[in-house]
Order: C-alpha cells, then structure tokens, then sequence
C-alpha cells in the first residue's frame, strides 16, 4: 500500500508542471462554459425579470412550441440543415484542395504570401464583409450591375429583393471567409507528412494525382473526419453574421436567408421572450450532441482509430 502511495505521489509531481499549465483552461471552460449551462432552466420557465431565473414560474415545454408550431418552422428548419450540409462538403473540398496546391509550392516566400492572403477573409469582420457584398450587389453603383452586366448586354438586377441568387451567393461568401482558416489547418496536417513517402512513390512511376490519392488523401483523413464530426455538431446553427447582415435583412429574401438562429432573433426584437430564445439554444445543442454521437458511432463501425471517442 505504501509503495503504491508513493508511486503515485511520484507520478502528481512529475506530472505537476503539466497539472498547472491546465489549471488556466481548466477555469476557462468551467466560467465560460459550465456554469452558463445552468440557464437551461429558463428554457422551460416564463421568465420575468424581477423574479429572475430562480423565481420566475415553469411552464414546461411551451416554449418549445414556439419552434415547433409556427408556419416558419419547416423554413428556418430547412433553410439551416441545408446550407450547413453544403458548407462542410464544399469547404473541405475547396479546402483540402487549396492546402494541397500550397504544399507543392517549393518557394518559402510565395508561400507565406499565399497563407497570409488566404487567411485575411476570416480575420474580417462580418460587418466589413456585408459591406464588400453591397459593394458588389448594389442595385444602383454595385459592381456587377455597373461593370460586368453590361458586358454581356444584361440588365441590372435587384439583387437584394431576388431570392433565387442569394443560395448561391451566401456559400460563395461563407467559403471564400472561412477557406483561409480550415486550410491552414489542412496545411499543417500535410506539412507533418514523411517526405519519404512521396520519395518512394516517384521511384514507383506515381504521378502526381496518383500521389495525392494514395499518400496525401489518407494522411488527411484523421483530420477531415475530426473536423467534420466538430461542424456535424453544429450543423443546428448558423453564422448569424452571414445569414443576417450579408443580406442586409433584407424582407424579399426570408425565404432562403432565414434560419434559426436569425428567426429566434428577429423574435426577439419583436417579443423580447427571452425563454423562446434559451429554448431554441437548448434544441439546436440537444440536436447537435446527438448527430455527433451519430456520426462518431459510424465512424467507430467504419474505422475505430479515427473516432474522436
């Protein structure tokens, strides 16, 4: 008993240093995410402001109707999944692409020239962004109407009251945005991988698609099912910035821009029902923590090594 005590005080202080360089994200994530988890109960009461989260009544799960009932439902519902099923398979091809095409730079130069500019989009802020679209898709002065329409013998269009564009033109915006960030972290994946492998593929006679298909693509799966399984959890919420200021709220476009998190919002501005909003957080975080449990069991079944648990 005593030698197992002392093996394990042996243990804490070798491992001490490691203990406190944990404790500070330790914290962290106990303020910043733990214990705001205990507002879920207002999810399930009548808030008032004077009582407060403690006193205000329970009302159960109507709340949760708000959600479930409305005509919008099926909209925000829809609106939300699909463009987050197309964001992550369009963003990690176009990612794991533009990460290949950067590793087979050899000039070190060029190449923090390329990283720097690829990153630059995700370091603007959404307002800035919203305001480059405007630039664009102005009616009036936007640069295509004024400069590329015109070349090809086409009237302006009024984009901001035009639903049938604007799908199109949020993945372009979300893709071009978030490109840099993902990329980078493809890049570093790709930069850690054996030259050797590519060595002997060469004197193997394997081109360079056939490199790409059977040395780079299998080294990026652990990270490609990992980041995937990381945006599956949130595929119940949206870049609110995007689907709100992008298209300027504009009313004509609801019908493709509106998703849940900006519906909860505008209902908010209207209702100012703080407990709809909390129950919303509650449905799209439940939803979310079961399609990655999902996910993460048919990756177990497919390849148990790369499962994140």
């Amino acid at each position: 008993m005593t030698t197992k005590k002392h093996n394990f005080l042996k243990k804490l202080k070798s491992y001490l240093p490691l203990y406190l360089m944990m404790v500070p994200g330790a914290v962290y994530l106990i303020i910043n995410n733990y214990i705001p988890m205990t507002g879920i109960v207002i999810a399930f009461e009548q808030f008032n402001y004077g009582k407060g989260m403690w006193g205000s009544p329970l009302i159960g799960f109507k709340n949760f109707e708000f959600l479930f009932k409305t005509k919008d439902a099926w909209v925000i519902t829809r609106n939300t999944l699909l463009y987050n099923i197309v964001f992550i398979v369009l963003g990690t091809v176009c990612a794991i692409a533009v990460a290949i095409l950067l590793n087979e730079i050899r000039s070190t130069r060029a190449k923090k020239l390329y990283q720097t500019t690829i990153l630059i989009p995700f370091l603007i802020s959404i307002v800035v962004v919203s305001y480059l679209a405007y630039a664009f898709l102005s009616t009036d002065s936007g640069f295509i109407n004024k400069t590329i329409l015109p070349l090809f013998g086409k009237e302006p269009i009024s984009w901001y009251t035009t639903p049938k564009y604007w799908p199109y033109i949020l993945t372009l915006v979300h893709i071009w945005k978030g490109l840099g960030y993902n990329c980078i972290i493809y890049y570093a994946t790709l930069v850690g991988i054996d030259r050797g492998y590519y060595e002997a593929a060469v004197i193997d006679g394997a081109n360079r698609w056939q490199q790409v298909v059977h040395i780079t693509l299998p080294s990026l799966k652990p990270t490609i099912i990992t980041l995937t399984l990381m945006s599956i959890g949130r595929i119940f919420y949206s870049d609110f910035g995007l689907f709100y200021q992008v298209p300027m709220n504009s009313g004509p476009l609801l019908d493709v821009t509106n998703t849940i998190d900006t519906y909860v919002y505008r209902g908010l501005m209207s209702l100012n029902n703080i407990s709809m909003a909390s129950a919303a957080g509650v449905y799209q975080s439940l939803i979310g923590f079961l399609l990655v449990l999902t996910a993460n069991f048919v990756v177990k079944k497919l390849s148990k090594e790369n499962a994140l648990f």
